[in-house]
């Protein structure tokens, strides 16, 4: 096992793929017999002495683990709770920590467990059932999963001395923009941030400049707020789709920024295409009210050094074709391989 250190393409990459490849994982049929210190319901394969698999053995709670582990599988369980104790031996070895697929709330996880974990890298703690993250002590923490929760809040400091954190995911729970105000200005590294299908209605608020993706589909966002995404000069990929922004709600220029790659503004209200960055090489527009196509929402001058650098733009599902397009398009979309209008 190799342990991630992932960069913004293995960040991205990862999205696509399976749960062994997301736990870093390898069936412990492939990693021969169990050692001997080895709670009797897991395997430590002696192989690989700093790992052990807990994983799909219908265990309701979490077995004792034995000195020097560094790496716990226990996802795909029926975990109800988190007893006292049960981590003492590891408590500055443990680097990874998975739950996923367990039935655990906050009121089951007692003190003396997670709270003591002081080198914790990654923290898997999807499908479950917390309202509230659960954040150990570690400075080394890089990585925290915690999607199809039940949270509603997330509480200001948590975060705060998460310097090293580079990756949140906490999409699918039910937290609100004043439940999450402040959650996240204390990682100074973080590169990724999804809180897509929750209850925002509007992006979150003082996220850090290092940021490089923010994903946040299926919200309730109707507006962005003026000089938003200056205070964002890292950030490459923007996803707002299957909100409810309308025209009013984004400033001029608000997306004229010149670090973004892709910007998806699809399933909305908008009725116009808004002003973007030369740079900008995805754009998503699809299912939304447009009615007219500006070619200044693309390029103010058009020359041979001053073009769009647009690739693929989409336009399905709204009230524009083809031939709304002025003659110029040519000139100023130059680059533009894939413009789809039905």
């Amino acid at each position: 096992m190799f342990p991630l250190r992932a960069p913004l393409l293995a960040v991205l990459v990862s999205v696509a793929l399976c749960q062994y490849y997301d736990y870093d994982y390898q069936p412990v049929s492939m990693l021969g017999p169990s050692s001997a210190n080895c709670h009797p319901e897991c395997n430590c394969p002696i192989t690989f002495k700093s790992a052990m698999y807990c994983d799909n053995r219908k265990l309701k709670s979490i077995p004792a683990v034995p000195p020097q582990i560094e790496y716990l599988y226990l996802q795909n369980n029926q975990i109800e709770e988190i007893k006292s104790g049960v981590f003492d031996n590891v408590t500055a070895t443990l680097r990874w920590l998975v739950l996923d697929n367990n039935k655990i709330t906050n009121a089951k996880i007692e003190k003396g467990t997670i709270d003591k974990l002081t080198v914790l890298e990654k923290l898997f703690f999807s499908y479950n059932e917390i309202t509230e993250p659960v954040i150990p002590p570690s400075k080394s923490l890089d990585e925290l999963k915690m999607m199809h929760n039940k949270l509603n809040k997330f509480p200001s400091g948590l975060l705060t001395d998460k310097e090293n954190l580079t990756s949140i995911n906490i999409q699918h729970n039910e937290l609100t923009s004043e439940s999450i105000a402040g959650a996240f200005k204390g990682p100074k590294k973080l590169l990724s941030l999804d809180v897509s299908h929750n209850k925002l209605k509007k992006l979150p608020a003082g996220v850090p400049s290092s940021l490089e993706i923010l994903y946040a589909d299926y919200n309730d966002i109707d507006s962005i707020g003026a000089g938003y995404l200056n205070k964002l000069p890292s950030l490459q990929y923007l996803r707002i789709s299957h909100n409810k922004l309308v025209d009013s709600g984004i400033p001029a220029g608000v997306f004229n920024v010149s670090s973004l790659v892709e910007l998806d503004l699809s399933f909305n209200k908008l009725e116009s295409i808004p002003e973007i960055s030369e740079l900008l090489e995805q754009l998503y527009l699809q299912a939304n009210e447009i009615n007219k196509f500006e070619l200044s929402s693309f390029c103010k001058v058009i020359a041979p050094d001053r073009y769009s650098r647009l690739k693929h733009l989409r336009l399905d599902a709204n009230y524009v074709t083809h031939s709304s397009m002025p003659s110029e398009y040519v000139n100023c979309l130059r680059q533009a391989s894939d413009i789809m209008f039905e």
